[in-house]
C-alpha cells in the first residue's frame, strides 16, 4: 500500500522544476532589494522554521548579513522595533495562514519592515499582505511533516540569500543548487530500499537524538519536531553537534540511539569526534552523510539528506502502524 505521502515525496522534483521556472527572476529581484537592508528577520514555525535555520547557518558562514531567526509568538511578543527601521522580514509557511506567523508580519508591516512571504497557496493571507510573494509551485500537500512544500522553500531562501553575496563560493553554491531537482529525483529512485531497511532495524527505537552542526541543525530540528515526533510519532530532540559534550554526552551508552547529519570529514570535525566518541561505547549510530549520495558543495548537504531521511520516516511509521503524515492532535489547540 502506498500512503499519500509517497506520492507528496515523488513530487519534490517537478515541485522544485516548476518553482524555478516560475520564480527565479523574482527571487533574483528580492536578492536585489534585500541586500541594501540592515537587518533580515526570517519567521516560520515547524519544517518552515528549520529552513531558516538552514539558511542563516549556511549564510553566516560566508558573509556577514544580519539574519535573525524567530518563531512568530516570540517576534510578536518580544522583539522591539523602531519604526523606519532598514529592515526586512521574509516569513515562510506552506498553507499561508500559520496565524503566529502572519501576526509576526502584521506587526513588521506596521513598523514600516519591508516584508516577503515564501508560500504554497497564491490566495493566502500571507501572500496577499506581503510587500512580495514567492510562490512554491507544489500543488496540495498533506502529510504534516512536509516534503515537497520544505524543499521548494528551503530553494527560495538559498536562491535568495546566494544572491545575495558576491563570492566565488557563492556562485559555486547556486550553479550547484539549480541542479538539485535532478539530484533529488536520482536520490529517490537510488535511496528508498536501504532506508526502508534502515527502518525495519530500527521501529522499536523509542527515542531518537538527532545531530547536527552549522547548515546540518536546521535539518535535525525539522527531523526531530515534524518527521520523528509529527511524522512517526516516535520522541525525538534536536541537538547542536557543538553541544554535544555539554548534555548528551552524559546520555550516551549502548542502546541509546543517535543519529548523525555529516557534511564530510573537514566540515563536520565536531560531529566526527562525536560519533567515534559514541562509536566506542556501542551506541546505535544511524550516520546520513553527504558524501554517499552526493558530490556538492557542503553548504548545500540539507537537499541530499532529506531524502534518505524521509524515506526512513515513511517507512519507520509503516512499521509501527501508523499513516506517514496524518496527524492526531495538530489543528485542535488554537492560542
Amino acid at each position: 500500500m502506498q500512503y499519500e505521502m509517497y506520492q507528496e515525496i515523488m513530487d519534490q522534483p517537478i515541485s522544485l522544476r516548476r518553482t524555478i521556472d516560475s520564480e527565479k527572476d523574482h527571487l533574483e529581484a528580492i536578492a536585489k532589494k534585500f541586500s541594501d537592508l540592515d537587518k533580515i528577520f526570517l519567521i516560520g514555525c515547524g519544517s518552515s522554521i528549520s529552513t531558516c535555520y538552514t539558511i542563516k547557518d549556511a549564510i553566516k558562514s560566508i558573509s556577514n548579513i544580519d539574519i535573525d531567526v524567530q518563531t512568530g509568538f516570540e517576534f510578536v511578543e518580544h522583539q522591539y522595533l523602531d519604526k523606519g527601521c532598514n529592515m526586512g522580514m521574509i516569513v515562510t509557511s506552506q498553507s499561508g495562514e500559520t496565524s503566529d506567523t502572519l501576526s509576526a508580519l502584521r506587526k513588521a508591516k506596521e513598523h514600516g519592515i519591508i516584508t516577503v512571504s515564501i508560500t504554497n497557496m497564491p490566495e493566502s493571507s500571507m501572500a496577499k499582505e506581503a510587500d512580495g510573494s514567492v510562490i512554491t509551485l507544489c500543488e496540495e500537500e498533506h502529510a504534516i511533516l512536509g516534503t515537497k512544500t520544505y524543499i521548494t522553500q528551503l530553494f527560495a531562501l538559498y536562491a535568495i540569500f546566494f544572491n545575495m553575496v558576491e563570492s566565488e563560493r557563492a556562485q559555486k553554491v547556486l550553479k550547484q543548487l539549480y541542479d538539485i531537482p535532478d539530484l533529488v529525483e536520482s536520490l529517490l529512485k537510488s535511496t528508498e530500499e536501504e532506508n526502508k531497511k534502515l527502518a525495519e532495524q530500527n521501529k522499536d527505537v523509542d527515542l531518537f537524538y538527532c545531530m547536527g552542526g552549522g547548515v546540518n541543525f536546521g535539518l535535525a530540528y525539522k527531523l526531530a519536531m515534524t518527521m520523528f515526533m509529527e511524522g512517526s510519532l516516535k520522541h525525538a530532540c534536536p541537538v547542536y553537534a557543538g553541544e554535544f559534550r555539554h548534555g548528551l554526552i552524559e546520555r550516551v551508552e549502548k542502546g541509546v540511539t543517535v543519529v548523525f547529519l555529516k557534511s564530510g570529514e573537514e566540515y563536520d570535525k565536531v560531529t566526527l569526534r562525536a560519533i567515534n566518541f559514541c562509536k566506542d561505547l556501542g551506541v546505535n549510530n544511524i550516520i546520513f552523510d553527504v558524501t554517499n549520495y552526493a558530490d556538492i558543495d557542503s553548504l548545500l548537504t540539507p537537499f541530499a539528506l532529506i531524502v534518505p531521511l524521509e524515506w526512513f520516516i515513511y517507512h519507520l511509521s509503516i512499521y509501527n502502524g501508523e499513516d506517514p503524515g496524518s496527524t492526531r492532535h495538530i489543528g485542535k489547540v488554537r492560542y
